[in-house]
């Protein structure tokens, strides 16, 4: 008999002000994930003195700095998030970028809504309004988000017509005065995410006077992307993979300014590569390699802390009371495996894996069987490759 997945869980109602779309407290203890401190009392606090406070308010957001998954367009929703705190307990979590004006006009449930168990959880803004990139971030810290962050490197071309995203780049005054408006406007870290420079840009002093721009403005921590973004002529999957690194700029951003919390992210696929690089930055922000092979996650973390590693059914039988509880809500099973498929990324038997779950999870009454059915393929196709 297949004893693959065994227990289920109870489901609880939703919260009363709808800020965390999971099933509470006993979802949380099912994933064997503690709850975040309780957030402090709001208040006006200097920058200096809110980012002093921060870690004593909770001490695994301010040891989520090693490591993290990056905001992703269409991948990083609430249900990629959940399997995300699986594989990596200790990582800070960040949502897809929501613009603002979505944030203050549009369905707050479905854009900030998120499982307690995501905690750290950081939203990532869009826009380059003061005044309204300060109320979405009080309405973000309302709903429990333990960070805002400012993108400051989407090339797309929407996001450059509505002036923020990597545009920003070439005005730092402007985004001095969002930051100093939202640090103004909450009691938890607002942070930025940004590129090195636009286009031919090639001046490290420019790069790193726009990050001493936003610190002076109450930034508490910078993520640098590490490369260039191509306004024009580049597609944004072009605009990952195009232009050259240059870790090098992050290393002399942490080495001259030391007091300074920076996190790299931009093309490490591998642990030996984002190991290497904890010896020159605070953290490591993990972008696609985190969704298409998900256990690279898993075991950078175990790697960081020193924990075993786990099987990848191990982690995937964690997420059953999730998937069932969702199940039991309405969601179809497609809108949480599409974030599965790459489990196996690389393992004998990976594609059967794929197979199962790309060609099941869209079919009306699609459930757990169908994961375990997925794990069964891989292991039979996984066993016929080392008996051949």
């Amino acid at each position: 008999m297949n004893t693959f997945g065994a227990h289920k869980i109870g489901m609880q109602p939703p919260p009363v002000k709808g800020r965390c779309a999971g099933a509470g407290n006993d979802l949380v203890q099912a994933l064997r994930l503690p709850l975040a401190s309780p957030a402090p009392a709001r208040g006006r606090l200097s920058p200096r003195t809110r980012f002093a406070l921060q870690p004593l308010h909770d001490p695994r957001y301010a040891a989520s700095l090693r490591l993290s998954v990056a905001p992703m367009m269409d991948w990083t929703d609430t249900h990629c998030r959940v399997f995300h705190r699986i594989l990596a307990p200790g990582a800070r979590l960040y949502t897809e970028m929501v613009h603002a004006n979505a944030v203050i006009h549009g369905d707050r449930q479905r854009l900030l809504g998120f499982d307690a168990g995501e905690h750290p959880l950081a939203l990532q803004l869009g826009g380059s309004e003061p005044a309204l990139l300060a109320q979405a971030a009080r309405i973000a810290a309302d709903w429990g988000y333990d960070e805002v962050n400012l993108n400051c490197g989407c090339p797309s071309d929407r996001v450059q017509a509505g002036r923020f995203g990597a545009c920003l780049m070439r005005e730092p005054e402007l985004v001095g005065e969002c930051v100093a408006a939202m640090v103004a406007a909450v009691d938890i870290p607002v942070t930025v995410k940004c590129r090195l420079g636009v286009d031919e840009d090639n001046d490290y002093d420019a790069f790193a006077a726009f990050v001493d721009r936003q610190v002076q403005a109450g930034a508490a921590m910078v993520v640098v992307h590490a490369r260039n973004a191509w306004l024009k002529g580049l597609s944004p999957k072009e605009n990952r993979e195009i232009p050259p690194l240059r870790y090098d700029w992050a290393h002399r951003l942490k080495r001259e300014r030391p007091a300074l919390p920076v996190v790299l992210n931009g093309g490490l696929a591998t642990v030996e590569l984002a190991q290497a690089q904890m010896a020159h930055v605070d953290g490591v922000m993990l972008g696609r390699a985190a969704y298409h092979d998900p256990y690279v996650l898993h075991a950078l973390e175990a790697a960081q802390t020193s924990a075993p590693l786990r099987s990848r059914e191990d982690l995937l039988e964690q997420l059953r009371p999730y998937v069932e509880a969702q199940l039991q809500r309405g969601l179809a099973l497609k809108h949480i495996t599409r974030h599965l498929l790459g489990l196996y990324h690389g393992q004998p038997g990976g594609r059967g894996f794929r197979k199962v779950l790309s060609e099941g999870a869209h079919r009306p009454g699609a459930d757990w069987s169908l994961l375990e059915q997925a794990v069964q393929v891989t292991r039979e196709q996984a066993e016929r490759v080392a008996a051949s």
